[in-house]
């Protein structure tokens, strides 16, 4: 199927005097320090100079967030056969399965070298303990502090990137766009708080931005995940595909007032019931896999129960299990529910769906290239290949490791065997004045986009919720492309408007329900939709 062709809008965000802004010159450039970036550091020649930049702090990335755990094959009763057909099994038929084989097998490896550099895995009797969830036929999710894998493993990753003198990290330093040359990627224009706006010239660019949660009102995601990688790549001209399909958690705590905080996956793998406000356990009305079907299934069901109680939300039971298996398993899940008065050896969670990962972006390869020479891409940002329209859980901190890894191989090879000679036509100025921003309260428009969003293109979609969806992001995009900004918050709802452009034109062409992408008016699988949507720019 040839990729839907989509305009833009301008090519850059932001105006460029080449001549009145720093140039810096580095060997690689990473842009995004998560699990895919941090890894990528490491494979890097140290003889090559490598800058990281993070929108935010370092500690701050969806990787960081992750509760559950890393799945690979630890346990001899296991084996890797059993990893590949669960996550074909999620995948509904849109998984590469060469692709998948390779990382099933890779996951032992991979997490051998994170206890390596030395991340701490929650052990029981002397071996890394596992926890079962979701969709996988076996304990084989292993995890670290409880229920904060992610912080554990970003801890060793960034202790071991800082270690290492050739790799400079730059912190609260958001990129506004990748700059292009002839089709090639050739760096980016960053914004530095010290210096304002920035050429960053590389020999070759590596992707890792995260992911896209933000679009939704609801949404585990920190607030730094606005889709900018995803956006970036396109205006760049890189094939973008599977735009349609993010996936939602289940149970994402809901108490008025509180912040939206993802309940881990792992407290329905250790035996916790969901229960609608009635206390009617009624996962078995859905699915003979009860609270551990696969993620789309268990939030549509959760959707469906609370429109059929009209209530707000449903109940997460842990009140049968023993008081310190909770403590020990899930102590941060247990503090944020304390916070709020929950006991939950007593009480019952308050949980509904959430936007939780972005399983649609850049298409990659198995070396993790994209579409655009010298540019790679790694993580969230990406479309690989591995899950299909649906995550298998606890595959993404493992997709990020090795496609990191094969990311920071690759571009290292690439950077070595080119000579130190930067040299380009420099971008110019706009060609006509751009509206001003002055006039526009972004704010309130973030917020409008995110409540649509969530309302028409949310876990249950049709031809009318999307076209309507469509037709009012397409008159925001209207009038906000034409204008420069000149602070992040309006960068990041450009790139927003443009990433649901993306993910809505994407939805409206599949007419069909598949994994995550739910539609209600096509409610059966269609076999003529077993390939990928794709969409390209214009430019």
């Amino acid at each position: 199927m040839d990729p839907i062709p989509i305009e833009p809008g301008q090519r850059y965000l932001t105006r460029i005097n080449p001549k009145r802004i720093p140039h810096i010159f580095t060997d690689v450039l990473i842009i995004g320090g998560g699990i895919a970036g941090s890894r990528a550091a490491l494979e890097i020649d140290p003889r090559l100079e490598t800058i990281i930049v993070n929108k935010g702090k370092v500690t701050q990335s969806n990787s960081a967030y992750a509760q559950g755990g890393i799945a690979g094959v630890l346990d001899p009763l296991d084996n890797v056969t059993n990893h590949i057909e669960d996550t074909l099994a999620a995948g509904k038929d849109l998984c590469d399965r060469s692709l998948v084989e390779h990382v099933c097998h890779e996951a032992p490896q991979h997490i051998r070298e994170l206890i390596e550099i030395g991340a701490d895995f929650d052990t029981r009797d002397g071996k890394i303990a596992l926890t079962k969830e979701g969709g996988h036929s076996h304990r084989r999710v292993a995890h670290a502090l409880g229920d904060a894998t992610g912080k554990e493993i970003m801890r060793a990753l960034i202790s071991a990137v800082h270690s290492r003198p050739s790799v400079q990290t730059w912190t609260k330093t958001p990129t506004i766009d990748l700059v292009t040359e002839e089709g090639k990627c050739r760096g980016a224009i960053i914004w530095n708080r010290y210096h304002g706006k920035t050429l960053i010239w590389a020999k070759q660019v590596i992707l890792a931005t995260g992911g896209a949660g933000c679009l939704f009102r609801e949404s585990t995601n920190p607030p730094l995940a606005t889709g900018d990688g995803h956006a970036l790549a396109f205006r760049a001209g890189a094939l973008l595909q599977d735009m349609e399909f993010m996936q939602f958690h289940p149970t994402v705590l809901y108490i008025a007032g509180g912040a939206r905080y993802l309940v881990s996956e792992a407290v329905r793998g250790e035996g916790a019931y969901l229960r609608d406000c009635n206390g009617v356990r009624f996962m078995s009305e859905y699915h003979a896999d009860l609270e551990l079907a696969h993620r789309d299934i268990v939030s549509r069901a959760i959707t469906d129960r609370m429109q059929k109680t009209d209530h707000s939300c449903v109940y997460l039971d842990l009140t049968h299990l023993k008081k310190s298996l909770i403590q020990e398993r899930f102590p941060n899940i247990n503090h944020v529910c304390a916070s709020f008065g929950l006991d939950l050896s007593k009480d019952q969670i308050p949980v509904r769906p959430g936007a939780h990962y972005m399983i649609g972006g850049v298409k990659t390869d198995l070396q993790a290239r994209t579409s655009v020479p010298h540019l790679w891409a790694a993580g969230e940002v990406t479309s690989t290949g591995l899950h299909g329209s649906n995550r298998l859980a606890s595959n993404s901190l493992l997709e990020g490791l090795i496609f990191g890894a094969a990311a920071g191989k690759g571009a290292s090879e690439a950077a070595l065997n080119q000579p130190d000679q930067y040299s380009a036509s420099l971008l110019s100025d706009w060609e006509s004045e751009k509206g001003s921003d002055e006039d526009l309260n972004s704010k309130d428009l973030r917020n409008s986009l995110a409540s649509l969003m969530w309302r028409d293109v949310g876990i249950t979609r049709s031809a009318g919720t999307l076209q309507n969806a469509k037709d009012k992001v397409d008159f925001w995009s209207r009038y906000v492309v034409n204008r420069e900004f000149k602070n992040l918050s309006g960068w990041e709802l450009q790139n927003m408007l443009l990433v649901s452009q993306l993910m809505i034109s994407s939805a409206i062409e599949r007419k069909e329900s598949r994994g995550v992408h739910y539609r209600s008016d096509f409610p059966q699988t269609d076999p003529a939709f077993q390939k990928h949507i794709s969409v390209i720019s214009t430019h």
